[in-house]
């Protein structure tokens, strides 16, 4: 317990399961949680949540491709909260097709919410924690961001792969050996958690070549070491160690959450 106690953290894309168990994991340790994400009445429910089991939480509707919103959000927290110390860019989307069949308004859509939102995210963070004195901001990217997956992905890895280097950038410019903003910057690479999307992706393969949906999954199963697909909680535990001070020499690295997928 108390692994984050005092700090003050945002998370994006707060409403879906992914956020909404990292959000809630970091409030049990102690964190005040800024849940943001335009699916106001999911995230809502997570805040209530958060206060039923004695934590401290707010909910702000945000858009991570509007900067204007980025900086209502960055401004709503110093208000209710007072200052700024771990950003987690959470929010993403997938939209799956063949490199054909996208279109320029499809591939764009994806930039502007896995890309941009953490671009954004990033450079508003900064000015809040610079004041504070320093932080940590954590990029969920993918292992897609790390190695070519098939499938419709490929718009998705080139978002997730750009979050990858731009986070390591970030990292040299927050660092003592950059501006020296006492600002660590790392990436979280989960693979096949099992999820909304990640069903839906599933439920498209099998349609897509035949296989039953217990086939395609099983196949996924296979694909990871431990032999069983990832649980939201595990990306969590993942998230709630790089925004503690337990990572305190940790920065410009690749958190990879995939079961050993990336290791064979």
């Amino acid at each position: 317990m108390d692994r984050v106690k005092g700090k003050v953290v945002i998370v994006t894309g707060a409403a879906g399961p992914l956020g909404k168990s990292q959000a809630l994991l970091l409030a049990k340790e102690g964190a005040r949680v800024v849940l943001g994400d335009i699916a106001e009445a999911e995230a809502k429910k997570a805040v209530e949540e958060i206060g039923r089991e004695g934590g401290e939480a707010i909910f702000v509707r945000h858009d991570v491709t509007s900067e204007q919103e980025w900086a209502e959000v960055i401004r709503q927290t110093l208000s209710a909260f007072g200052r700024l110390d771990v950003l987690v860019n959470n929010a993403g989307i997938l939209i799956n097709k063949a490199i054909e069949e996208m279109t320029l308004e499809d591939w764009r859509r994806i930039m502007a919410v896995n890309l941009d939102g953490v671009f954004l995210g990033t450079k508003h963070a900064i000015g809040a924690m610079k004041r504070s004195g320093g932080g940590s901001i954590v990029n969920i990217s993918s292992v897609a961001g790390l190695v070519g997956m098939g499938g419709g992905s490929s718009a998705y890895s080139a978002s997730k792969g750009g979050v990858r280097l731009f986070t390591k950038a970030a990292a040299l410019q927050c660092s003592k050996a950059g501006h020296d903003y006492n600002i660590r910057v790392n990436s979280v690479h989960p693979a096949f958690i099992l999820t909304p999307m990640m069903d839906g992706l599933f439920r498209a393969e099998a349609e897509r070549t035949g296989r039953s949906y217990e086939e395609t999954k099983k196949l996924r199963e296979d694909w990871t070491m431990v032999g069983r697909l990832g649980k939201p909680e595990d990306v969590a535990y993942a998230v709630l160690y790089l925004a503690s001070d337990e990572s305190s020499f940790v920065t410009g690295a690749e958190l990879v959450v995939d079961g050993g997928f990336t290791a064979r």
